[in-house]
């Protein structure tokens, strides 16, 4: 099973994010790219819910941390601590988030901290893009690592 097989797989056991029709497209070991098709994600203005861009964002966090553990031998439970979002325009075609380590993150540090408590945290930033490339909306997140119970 790949890395994105496996990030798929916990997706889709979630109904609300199944009935969203996500898809983790790509992982590069920096960064998680997840895809959703606009009309299942629709509001009442016929753009992209609000809602389901916050999702896809929380969703690529939690991908991306989970990776990254999972590249360091690591199993942990994973969870959104907190999070910040900015709307910044409608979006009128299929969704796509891309996900990467918050610029202040030192990932050893982050290992280090697991190693030392069994539990770690990190920034992440995540945005969904318009097809001309500009951002509709960001996210500002910190994610918690626990060992599994």
């Amino acid at each position: 099973m790949t890395e994105l097989d496996h990030i798929n797989a916990h997706y889709d056991a979630m109904p609300p994010v199944r009935a969203m029709q996500v898809r983790a497209v790509r992982y590069d070991g920096q960064s998680l790219e997840l895809h959703a098709p606009l009309s299942h994600n629709l509001n009442d203005k016929a753009c992209a819910f609000g809602g389901s861009l916050v999702s896809l964002m929380t969703l690529a966090g939690w991908g991306l941390m989970t990776l990254k553990l999972r590249e360091a031998g690591i199993r942990a439970d994973v969870y959104v601590a907190d999070s910040q979002v900015r709307y910044l325009a409608p979006l009128y075609a299929d969704l796509a988030a891309r996900a990467t380590l918050a610029p202040d993150v030192d990932w050893s540090s982050v290992l280090q901290a697991w190693n030392a408590r069994g539990r770690t945290r990190a920034g992440i930033t995540a945005s969904v893009s318009a097809p001309d490339g500009s951002v509709v909306a960001d996210l500002q997140g910190r994610y918690a690592a626990l060992r599994p119970t």
